[in-house]
């Protein structure tokens, strides 16, 4: 088992601790739990909408042999736009949740998706070399301010 197979185990028990039944431990703001929605529902939809360009998506960081490098679309926006709505849609969820274990799960999930994305940088760049690169530097990792040549 390699360090890519230990990150994809992680994702998915971070993503079944935030999905992990259990009643709510203390009650929500309206305000706090329009803004979980929100980002629930937003980070849910850009998850699917960078996952769309794929015909054969993978759980590991090493591209499917023969496919192409996506930039354009949610891909435009942020280089990692599945990784990027998962972990929004999860901190929605798991702050709707209210309770610790989901908001440690969200947690989790974070910092393996972020190993995960610089991981997956590395094989990018193995795979697309400098179509990759010139992409990378124009596109941030995750929502933001594109960088400047």
């Amino acid at each position: 088992m390699d360090r890519s197979d230990i990150l994809v185990v992680a994702q998915a028990a971070a993503l079944a601790g935030v999905l992990w039944p259990g009643g709510a431990r203390w009650d929500l703001p309206v305000a706090a739990g329009a803004v979980a929605s929100a980002s629930m529902v937003a980070g849910g939809a850009l998850a699917v909408v960078g996952a769309a360009p794929h015909t054969r998506l993978t759980p590991r960081v090493r591209p499917p042999a023969g496919a192409p490098l996506v930039t354009t679309g949610a891909y435009a926006l942020t280089r990692n736009p599945i990784y990027v709505g998962l972990t929004a849609g999860a901190w929605g969820l798991a702050v709707l949740r209210r309770r610790p274990g989901p908001l440690v799960a969200a947690a989790v999930l974070t910092a393996v998706l972020t190993a995960k994305s610089r991981l997956e940088e590395g094989a990018l760049v193995e795979v697309f070399g400098e179509a990759y690169v010139d992409y990378a530097a124009r596109t941030p990792r995750l929502l933001g301010r594109r960088r400047q040549r």
